[in-house]
Order: structure tokens, then sequence, then C-alpha cells
């Protein structure tokens, strides 16, 4: 759902232009009260979707299990709704799992650093499909070292790695059930079996 909303003027007066919108809908998107929902700011849009459903739980955390005993020292696998804030694309994205270096948690803000991720991954719904494949996926593409994507409409996964002012260099799809390659700086084969039920 994309919501268009009336906006103050006193949120943002300090920045000019596209930051100044920017700036306001994060306002706007952290005000706003949405129980069971992701409230995310990109593509100039804040953007509404439905939490993740119950039959995700068990590959979640599958997934969450294995991330984390393979992440790099001093991060830690999560799905908790935190929102990452992306000053380049103009972006505050709340992914579905991610590893994240939590002593970057040093701000009182809602919004957590994009620096301090990964890798980010998201389970595809009818609702988010769209834009984890295309929005999503150029804006982690310029700064997460690793994208894990599932399309839970086709049933596999594609990993992308290697961000650049382009967008991922390298990527590889796999069938859920297929193990896979999670690149640098994890280097570990992922079991996605769990995907399968």
């Amino acid at each position: 759902m994309v919501m268009a909303l009336a906006r103050e003027t006193n949120h943002a007066v300090d920045y000019d232009g596209p930051e100044r919108e920017f700036r306001a809908q994060l306002a706007i998107a952290d005000d706003i009260d949405a129980p069971g929902h992701n409230v995310e700011v990109f593509g100039g849009n804040i953007v509404m979707s439905p939490f993740s459903r119950w039959s995700y739980a068990k590959p979640m955390h599958s997934l969450v299990r294995q991330l984390e005993a393979n992440a790099p020292d001093g991060y830690n696998a999560l799905d908790a709704p935190f929102k990452f804030i992306f000053p380049a694309s103009h972006a505050a994205i709340g992914p579905d799992v991610y590893v994240v270096d939590l002593d970057a948690a040093e701000n009182d803000t809602p919004f957590a650093p994009c620096e301090s991720l990964a890798l980010v991954g998201e389970l595809t719904s009818t609702s988010t499909r769209g834009n984890d494949l295309t929005v999503k996926l150029d804006i982690y593409g310029r700064s997460v070292p690793v994208y894990l994507l599932f399309d839970m409409k086709k049933r596999e996964l594609t990993v992308y790695s290697e961000p650049s002012e382009r967008g991922y260099r390298t990527h590889t799809t796999v069938q859920f059930g297929k193990p896979v390659q999670i690149p640098a700086p994890f280097d570990f084969e992922l079991d996605t079996t769990a995907f399968t039920d």
C-alpha cells in the first residue's frame, strides 16, 4: 500500500529539495501507528505492507539460526522490526531478516545506519514482491554486501553480492530445497530445506 499524506513543513527545516522531502517522510513514517504492518520510505513514497505470514516463521527461524552461526565476528542475525536508513537512496527499510553490527546501535533514533549491515533477507509476499525484486534490490545493491531474496511465489532463492554504484555485480539462483553458497563475509553453505514445507 502506498500512502500519500499531508506533511507539516517544520519537520525538515535544515534541508533543501529531495533531502527535505525525505526527512519529512521519515518523520511521518515514524508517527504512523500501524500494528502488524511495516512502514517504510523508498521511491519517494511511504509504503505500508503487512508483516510476514505465520507460515514464514519456520523458514525464517532456520535462516536466522544459520546466519547467526556463520555471521562475521561482532555481527548478529535478527528478524526484529527495525528500519535502516539509506541516505543516498532517500530510503528507510525494515528487512525481514538481517545481519548487523550491534555496536553501531548508538544513536537514539528509530532508524539504524545502513553501514552496520552485512546482509539483508527479504521473503516476498503478494504485496511486497514487486518492490523486493526492483526498488529494494537497487537500494541494497549499492551498499549491503549480501542480499538474500526468497521468492516465495517462484519457490527460489537468489543470492546477490558485490554491491556497486550500479547495483550488485553477481547473483546465484537456486530452487528451494537446494543448498547455496553464501559469499563473504559469511562463506558458508545455506540449507534451504526449511523453505520447501
